[in-house]
């Protein structure tokens, strides 16, 4: 039996399973590796929802089995699966897709883009035996999240909301030290969404810690992870491509670069995600 499946049927005993698993990517052209983590299977199995998580490898530090099984437990969220997606080459497969930033990181990043689309989804449908999820939710932290964003926005028609945990919205196709470069035209994602016609129905979660990073490019007090953060949820907003409801930003005063407190801020972003 298929561990995933096996994973879904274990469900009956009302706990929360984990269990790891591997698919082959064609677009990757290597074994990627699984952490799959589900509550029980509901009666109908349409009601299960899939989340879709980059580095998957350090599950274990965002502490999402524990944190999922007690929100389950008190009725907090919908039955879930999770399919935690182990990076590979996290420089090279996350990023923007097409667009490699100045030092040629995020070169795969294509690739792992059509992985996602092409590929994982149909997997984790197969395996768990449904023909559809009930909502579909791409989520990441740091580089992964930007990853995430920008999966998301680009397959909107089967992604339905991102979470994005201190996003790497500062990847740029310029160095800094370069004496054109500019925030407002050089920061990769954020020229991607401000020049986009596309208008996805999606939602979207941010979040940011205020103490990540010492940075700040402008110069105005506030460092660059927030500034960067808000400013594309500013572009987003003038797009009008979503009611502003659609848009949650999370700040931590105290929030550091890490997975304690992304962790920390992980209950709030799943039954956002996944509430009833």
């Amino acid at each position: 039996m298929p561990v995933l499946a096996s994973v879904l049927l274990l469900g009956c005993h009302k706990k929360i399973k984990q269990q790891e698993d591997e698919m082959y990517s064609r677009h990757l052209q290597e074994h990627i590796k699984l952490t799959i983590i589900s509550t029980p299977m509901p009666d109908n199995k349409n009601d299960m929802n899939l989340l879709l998580l980059n580095d998957g490898q350090d599950v274990e530090k965002l502490r999402i089995k524990e944190i999922t099984d007690s929100l389950y437990k008190k009725k907090l969220i919908a039955p879930l699966l999770i399919v935690a997606i182990h990076a590979g080459n996290r420089m090279e497969d996350y990023g923007a897709g097409g667009f490699p930033d100045f030092q040629n990181r995020g070169n795969r990043a294509d690739k792992y883009d059509a992985f996602i689309s092409d590929e994982l989804y149909d997997f984790a449908k197969k395996k768990a035996g449904v023909r559809k999820f009930k909502s579909i939710v791409l989520a990441g932290c740091s580089l992964g999240g930007l990853s995430a964003f920008d999966i998301a926005w680009n397959h909107a028609d089967k992604i339905d909301k991102v979470g994005v945990f201190s996003g790497s919205f500062w990847w740029r196709d310029k160095d800094t030290s370069a004496r054109d470069y500019a925030d407002d035209k050089d920061r990769i994602m954020l020229s991607k969404i401000k020049s986009s016609r596309k208008k996805p129905k999606l939602k979207y979660w941010f979040y940011a810690g205020a103490k990540e990073e010492d940075g700040d490019r402008d110069k105005d007090g506030t460092i660059d992870v927030v500034d960067d953060t808000k400013d594309l949820i500013g572009i987003i907003k003038n797009k009008n491509v979503c009611p502003a409801s659609d848009i949650v930003y999370v700040e931590s005063p105290d929030g550091k670069h890490d997975y304690t407190d992304w962790s920390k801020a992980l209950p709030g972003f799943l039954t956002w995600a996944f509430g009833k």
